[in-house]
Order: C-alpha cells, then sequence, then structure tokens
C-alpha cells in the first residue's frame, strides 16, 4: 500500500498537493493527518471528493504500508498519528516539500525540494514531465493551491515557475470562478469582532531597525480562519512585519506575516515548534499561557531579526582622506582639525581615489614624537585594511572592525568611496540595541498604538436637536440588542465639528447592517429600501427624514478608476477605504459608549489644519473621481488641499487614470460642484490641475467664462430671494453656462458622454439653443414690448430663463428678463373659453388666437379688469362671426 498524506490543518495548497501526488502515483490512498478547515471540509463533501481516492486514517493498517508519500511538509510533528510510520522497518519515504530547510527535517528515500510560492507547482510540473492526463476539475483543485499559496501572485514567495503552472492548469480547463468563490472569503459578525480586538491590542516593537507589530487575541473556539484575518490586518495597517497570538480552545496560535527580509517568519516559529516560509509561517503551543507565549515571541524576535540597518545607512561621509604623498604632520593637522582617530590614505588615478590602507592617530602622534614630521604617511600606513561594500550588514560590519582590530572600515560602492564606519559608529549601534532590550526586560519595551478617542456629548447636545440626539440613541440601543456596534460617520461628523449644518446620517454597524435597519424599521414603524448587493439600506421616516445604514465594508479596485468591489469588514478598514482623512471621524452610538468620538487617521488635526488629504498614495488610482471632492471640498470649506494630495492629483492627471471612468460618474462629480453655492472657485481649480478636459476637451476656462459663472451666481441668488417657492435645478443654470461656447454637435457629444437623461439633453441641447436665439432677438430689439418679451421667454423653463438672464449682454435685456420673472409669467386672461361661447362664439381654434391677444393687451396695460377683457373680447368676436 502507498498512502499519500500532508499537514495537519490542510490548507488548499496541501489538498492541491495531495490531488496531484495521487495522480503521480496511480492507486494510492490519500489521508488526512488530523482535522481540517471548515472550508476545506464543505468543498471536498460538496463537490469534489469524487476525484480522491480518500480513506480514514482509522482504517489504515500501518503494518501494510510499504510507500508513504508526504506533500507540502517535512516536519514528523506536523502529520500527526501518520509520523508512526517513519519508525517502520523497510518503509519508503517520498517528499515534496516548498518549505525552507528547518532543523529535524525528515530525510527521503526520494525528496523534492525546491522554494516555490506553492507547493503543488513542483508536483505539477512532474505531472507536465510525463504527460499525465488531467481533468478540467483535477486542474481547478490544483489552481486553487497555486492560487491560494501565492496570494494571487502577490506574495514575495511567487515565482516564475508558479505562473507558469498556473498558466498550464488554465489551458487545462481550471475554472477561475470557483477558485475566486474559494478564496474570497467574505468577513461573518464574529471575525469582526476578531478583527477589531486585535487592531485594538496591537502592540509595536521596534528592534533592529524595523516595526514589528504583535497583537493578541482569545476567542471561545476555534477560528479556522484566523489566519486570513490576521493577513487582512496586515494589509490594512501596511504592517511590515505581524505576530498575532490567539488562544482558541485553551490552545495557543501563532500566525505570521513578513513582507521585510530581515524578519524570517518561519525562523522565528521554529522555536515554538512551527514553521513555514520566510513570509508566512504558523505554530501551535501547548501548555503555555497567552502572556507566557508572547514574552517568549518578543525574546525569539530580539534574538532573530537580522538588523535593517546597512553600511550606508550608519557610515559618515563623505570621508576624509589624505593623499599617500603628505607628510605625517599634515596628516596631524587634518585629525586635529576634524577630531577624528584615523585617516584613510588614497592616491589620485585620474578622477578617482583609490584606497591604500588607513593611519592611526596614535601613529601619527607617534611619529611626531621621533621628529618624523616630514615623512610621507605612506611609510607608516596600514595596507592590510578590510572594507565593506554599501550593503553590507550589520554582522559584517562587526566581525570586520572586530576581527581586524580595524579603527576604521572604508564602505567601498562601483564609484569608488563612499563613507567610512568607526569603532564609535559601531559601538553606539550596538550600545542602542542593548538599550532597547534593557528597555524591554524593565517592562518599558513597547508602544501600545490606542486609537484617539474623546467623549464628545456635551458638545452633540448644544449642537444637535433634542429629536436627532434621541434618534441616534434610538439607533445605538437597537444595534446593542442585536449584538452590533452602530456608528454614524462621515460627513455628518465632519460639518459638527466645522458648525456646517448636516442632518444626513450615515450609519455604519459592524455586523449585518441590513438586519440591523430591518429591525430599526420594525421598532419605528418606517419603511425601508435595501440594497443586497452592498449591504446597506435606506430608512425612510413619516415625514420623508432619511437614514442610511451600512455595515462595515471594505472597498478595493481591480484596476485603476475601476468601480469598487466590496466586502464585509471592520470600522477601520471601512474608514481606510473612505476618501479623504476629513470625512473618516465618527461617533459610537451604543449606550454604554454614545458620544464617543473615534478618530483614527489624525482627521480632528487635518480639519484644525483646514487641509484635505487622502488616506494613502494611491487614492486617485483607485478612484480618479477623488479629485473632483477633494477640489469640492477644499473651496467649500475655505481648506487647503495637502502637498502630497496635489502631486497625487497632478500624477493620476499625468498619467491619465480618467480616462477608464464612466462618463456618468465624472457627469455625478460635477453636478456636485455646480451645485455648492459659488462654484466658480472650484471651476478655476479644476482647470489648474487640467481636469476640465476630463469634462470635455474644447472646454477651456476664459475671461468670458469666469464672468459667466460669476454673473449666474448674482442672478440665483436674486431669483433666491424672491422666495417664489419655486423647485429648479439650479446646477442646470451653471452646466448651460459651462457648455455657453459649445456648439451643438459638442454638446451632444458631452450629453452622451455624461450618458444623461433625454430630457436634460432636450434642455441643454434644443431647449438652449433656442433660448440663444431668443436671447439674440431681445437683444437686437432695443425696443419691445411685454408681450414680445413673454413670447420670447414664455416657451422656456425657469432653468433656461435664469440662463439667459446671466449670459444677457445688455442691462436692458437682464432687467427685461427680470421683469419677467416677476410678474410678466403670472399675468394670464381672467377669460375663459366658456366665456367666448356666451359671446357666441363656436369653439375651436380663435379660442386661443383670442385669449392670446387678451393676454397681450393685459402685458402691455392696456386692460386690467374682467369688464376691459369682455369688452376687447367682444370686439374681437364681433370681428370673427361671418
Amino acid at each position: 500500500m502507498t498512502v499519500i498524506t500532508t499537514h495537519i490543518n490542510a490548507d488548499f495548497d496541501a489538498m492541491a498537493s495531495l490531488l496531484a501526488a495521487q495522480k503521480l502515483y496511480p492507486g494510492a490512498v490519500v489521508v488526512f493527518p488530523g482535522s481540517q478547515e471548515k472550508n476545506l471540509r464543505n468543498f471536498f463533501i460538496n463537490s469534489m471528493v469524487y476525484l480522491f481516492n480518500m480513506t480514514d486514517i482509522k482504517d489504515i493498517d500501518f503494518s501494510s504500508v510499504k510507500k508513504l508519500v508526504l506533500v507540502d511538509t517535512r516536519q514528523a510533528k506536523r502529520i500527526g498519528k501518520m509520523a508512526a510510520l517513519l519508525s517502520q522497518p523497510g518503509i519508503e519515504i517520498h517528499v515534496y516539500d516548498h518549505h525552507p530547510p528547518a532543523p529535524n527535517d525528515i530525510e527521503g528515500h526520494f525528496v523534492v525540494h525546491e522554494l516555490t510560492g506553492a507547493n503543488v507547482t513542483l508536483l505539477v510540473e512532474k505531472i507536465r514531465k510525463k504527460r499525465i492526463p488531467i481533468s478540467a476539475d483535477e486542474a481547478t483543485i490544483m489552481g486553487l493551491g497555486v492560487y491560494e499559496d501565492t496570494g494571487s501572485f502577490t506574495f514575495p514567495s511567487t515565482t516564475e515557475r508558479d505562473l507558469k503552472t498556473a498558466a498550464w492548469l488554465l489551458s487545462k480547463g481550471a475554472n477561475l470562478n470557483i477558485i475566486t468563490d474559494l478564496i474570497t472569503r467574505e468577513i461573518t459578525p464574529e471575525q469582526v469582532t476578531v478583527l477589531n480586538d486585535l487592531i485594538q491590542r496591537t502592540i509595536r516593537h521596534h528592534i533592529h531597525g524595523i516595526d514589528i507589530v504583535v497583537t493578541s487575541v482569545t476567542t471561545p473556539h476555534y477560528m479556522p480562519d484566523f489566519a486570513f484575518l490576521v493577513h487582512k490586518m496586515m494589509r490594512m495597517e501596511n504592517i511590515d512585519a505581524i505576530f498575532a497570538i490567539a488562544r482558541m480552545d485553551n490552545k495557543i496560535h501563532i500566525v505570521a506575516r513578513s513582507r521585510v527580509p530581515e524578519v524570517n517568519a518561519g525562523l522565528v516559529l521554529t522555536d515554538f515548534g512551527g514553521g513555514g516560509h520566510a513570509n508566512a509561517a504558523a505554530a501551535s503551543v501547548k501548555n503555555k499561557t497567552l502572556a507566557q507565549t508572547e514574552h517568549e515571541l518578543v525574546d525569539a524576535l530580539y534574538n532573530t531579526v537580522r538588523h535593517r540597518r546597512r553600511a550606508s545607512d550608519v557610515m559618515s561621509a563623505p570621508p576624509i582622506c589624505i593623499d599617500a604623498h603628505l607628510t605625517c604632520g599634515q596628516a596631524a593637522e587634518l585629525v586635529n582639525r576634524y577630531s577624528i582617530n584615523a585617516l584613510l590614505v588614497t592616491q589620485k588615478d585620474r578622477n578617482q581615489k583609490n584606497l591604500l590602507g588607513y593611519i592611526t592617530r596614535q601613529v601619527i602622534e607617534k611619529a611626531l614624537y621621533h621628529h618624523l614630521s616630514m615623512v610621507s604617511v605612506s611609510e607608516y600606513m596600514t595596507t592590510d585594511i578590510a572594507q565593506v561594500a554599501p550593503d553590507a550588514e550589520l554582522d559584517e560590519i562587526q566581525e570586520k572592525i572586530i576581527e581586524n582590530k580595524q579603527r576604521i572600515l572604508p564602505v567601498v560602492g562601483p564609484s569608488g568611496i563612499m563613507g567610512v564606519i568607526t569603532r564609535t559608529d559601531l559601538l553606539n549601534l550596538l550600545v542602542r540595541s542593548h538599550n532597547q532590550k534593557n528597555d524591554r526586560l524593565n517592562g518599558q519595551r513597547t508602544h501600545t498604538v490606542h486609537v484617539r478617542t474623546r467623549v464628545i456629548l456635551k458638545f452633540m447636545r448644544e449642537r444637535l436637536s433634542a429629536r436627532l440626539i434621541e434618534l441616534l440613541q434610538s439607533i445605538g440601543s437597537s444595534a446593542e440588542a442585536l449584538g452590533y456596534n452602530a456608528y454614524v460617520i462621515g460627513g455628518f461628523v465632519r460639518d459638527l465639528f466645522l458648525y456646517h449644518p448636516n442632518e444626513d446620517i450615515d450609519v455604519v454597524i459592524e455586523g449585518d447592517g441590513i438586519a440591523f435597519a430591518r429591525q430599526f424599521s420594525k421598532e419605528t414603524q418606517t419603511r425601508i429600501h435595501t440594497h443586497e448587493k452592498f449591504g446597506t439600506a435606506v430608512v425612510i421616516f413619516p415625514d420623508g427624514f432619511k437614514i442610511d445604514i451600512a455595515s462595515a465594508r471594505m472597498e478595493y479596485y481591480e484596476f485603476p478608476a475601476a468601480l469598487p468591489t466590496v466586502e464585509m469588514s471592520s470600522l477601520k478598514l471601512d474608514l481606510f477605504r473612505r476618501d479623504f482623512t476629513i470625512n473618516t471621524l465618527c461617533i459610537q452610538l451604543n449606550p454604554n459608549k454614545f458620544g464617543t468620538l473615534i478618530d483614527f487617521f489624525t482627521a480632528q488635526k487635518d480639519l484644525k489644519e483646514k487641509t484635505v488629504r487622502v488616506l494613502h498614495n494611491l487614492s486617485f488610482v483607485e478612484d480618479p473621481t477623488r479629485a473632483f471632492r477633494a477640489i469640492r471640498f477644499e473651496q467649500r470649506f475655505g481648506f487647503t488641499i495637502g502637498k502630497l494630495t496635489v502631486n497625487l492629483i497632478h500624477n493620476a492627471v499625468r498619467m491619465d487614470f480618467f480616462k477608464r471612468l464612466s462618463g456618468k460618474r465624472v457627469f455625478s462629480e460635477l453636478r456636485q460642484i455646480l451645485k455648492e453655492e459659488n462654484p466658480t472657485p472650484a471651476i478655476v481649480r479644476l482647470n489648474d490641475f487640467n481636469l476640465l478636459k476630463v469634462i470635455h476637451p474644447s472646454i477651456e476656462l476664459t475671461d468670458s467664462l469666469v464672468n459667466l459663472f460669476t454673473s449666474t451666481k448674482k442672478v440665483i441668488a436674486w431669483y433666491d430671494l424672491l422666495f417664489m417657492e419655486e423647485s429648479y435645478m439650479k446646477w442646470a443654470v451653471y452646466f448651460m453656462g459651462l457648455a455657453h461656447s459649445c456648439d451643438m454637435a459638442t454638446t451632444m457629444d458631452i450629453c452622451r458622454q455624461f450618458e444623461l437623461t433625454p430630457r436634460l439633453k432636450t434642455i441643454f441641447g434644443k431647449e438652449r439653443f433656442a433660448a440663444k436665439k431668443s436671447l439674440l432677438a431681445l437683444e437686437r430689439n432695443t425696443k419691445i414690448d411685454n408681450s414680445a418679451i413673454y413670447r420670447e421667454l414664455a416657451p422656456f423653463r425657469i432653468e433656461i430663463v435664469l440662463y439667459m438672464m446671466a449670459a444677457a449682454r445688455t442691462e436692458s435685456v437682464r432687467k427685461a428678463i427680470s421683469h419677467f420673472c416677476v410678474h410678466l409669467r403670472f399675468i394670464e386672461p381672467l377669460l375663459k373659453g366658456k366665456d367666448l361661447r356666451a359671446l357666441g362664439l363656436p369653439p375651436g381654434p380663435s379660442y386661443r388666437k383670442i385669449l392670446d391677444a387678451i393676454q397681450d393687451q393685459k402685458l402691455n396695460g392696456h386692460l386690467e379688469t374682467r369688464e376691459d377683457e369682455l369688452i376687447f373680447a367682444r370686439r374681437l368676436a364681433n370681428l370673427r362671426k361671418p
């Protein structure tokens, strides 16, 4: 019998390796040495179990096993009860493993050990070489192992061979949809809680120049996706190295991730009976407390982590040298002038100094004592001199200075001597490292990172109405009853501190936002609209007041300017996806923490400094429309866009990330700018960043455009003061001003690009150009009566009329249009069709003509009363009778 097995708590790579090994060893049985993760077990049972010749370990007769095939491990302690076969006489052992060598590795009769990103890559290469056929389902499982263990080819351990293996498996029918569904895991409410605990309990250790995060958590039962949460935290917090300790089921588990070569995760966890790669490792610890494990882990880090400081980091530059032909007396002047204890001795060769040796202060002083000040330094210099490259590590520096008893160590690069490291430099570095270790032992070793919080309940009561306070409290109570945390977030909190009125309430729930919204709607007897895809809902009160509710979520972008993909997440991850730091403030609403302000990203500081800043450097790559919002917030609040953010906007424009944006998204941001009280400065700012071309290449900032916007602002302010109680689209008036110089073809091109509705296309196209003709007619007729003004303007909606008023070039036309807005458009005949019928006129088109004539006379001031209208109508009726 041939048995194929892998390590306990098998992952997808181990599972894929089992299947691949089964193809290489026909007739062999597959045995799991212990428990598997839940998602793996479900995957086997529900879909692909038929592919495996699987046997339970209890059904194996160990004495009949002649060959043991190990995949994805070489450690006896990681194969559970199967380790008993290792000592069985006559058994042949084959090993396929991609982990770095470790103590107590199993010695096999046949070993394939190479460092690839995924272990299954090693076996697939054998399958390809032997031309063994595989099915599409088998290719999918093997591909699953490659994608998982390389982090979809993003982990540093990924090799060219992994990519080639994945390509071959795709050619064999591997299903990427299945792979994506299994690798992309949503965070459950329980996992959200654990992730938050990990973040809150973060402790940073600065070890040998490297920041390393150690965090811990306790859960009542085993959580199979703990490594997934650790990886998510590392990505969100941008951590170089993290070690997460979890007590689950009275057993300690350690998960380690590292992105820097100085921290070898697998090597650190070797002392804990674990193992893995330099970038990812895990260990299980028995019979120790959480505190003991953490203490021992930190000790292991101090003993294992390599110094990050290279020779180029610690050297003194430029080096002070002396030419070989100069005298010892001149050397004495140099060491005294610069207060140094050694000089490099060099000789010029064209444009470069060649290193010959070094001479110390002690030798120089002795030479002077013996009256040898006129002798050249080349006579007494030390020529046997060690040197290091700029990237030399501390161990090499220490060895060469101490072993060679060398007072000064030159750092030499391709271009020549770059600097020197003295014994004093080395001593200072070692003392600092020693002091760090002593501080750690004395309980001063750590720095706990706390989120900035403070209670602002009193401030809220001063700024918010009693109704809003009561509403927010009821939200917190409902969330508490479901075991969720609730936060009011974003613009509402920002504007609270800026003293701007804002009752647009956005609530984030750490948990199932839709389930909360349904429960809250039931309690408050309100309506609800849900959006299952995004985990959001809108609660609508009887008076029309709305609350937006969302599950805490994280967005990621598959390519620049793409719409975001949404995953359930924790509060900090939710905040990290937002556009600017000033929009990341939130207030907790749960009863025991009601009114607690939470600030993860120094938003309060940026509000105080009146600065708009992005949260990360790829912000505009992910969503270029944030550039429009940055300008809008800058101009609305009188803020300044931060220097780095300015550079990132310029970079996004230069890289032309905006070309991938849909027109609808650009229009949405432009409309928000045009809705501002005064959009003119924002339009000017758009031009500063060369963003007007994103709207359309034909739109340019000219003096006439600025003047038109200024005029539009005055017209809108004037009209609003009339209190007409007539709703209209203010932004549309500005939009027509922006397109004022565009011809019909360009206008239609803009409308198509922005995917505007037919109604808006008609307003900005056909109606606007008709209005421009009417405006031209009004400007040409210097003497025009009220009825003519009415006939020119009456066909247009109020947005068009206000646009015409802003674009009018003469004061007389502006006055005529304002007269129409205030008076003329409301003048109508008092007579109706029935009155004309009473005069003996038969119904027909003449009714409209007579009523229009009456309206014209009223507009021109010739008719005032109903009696006047009857007399005039009677006269017209007599003329029209046969």
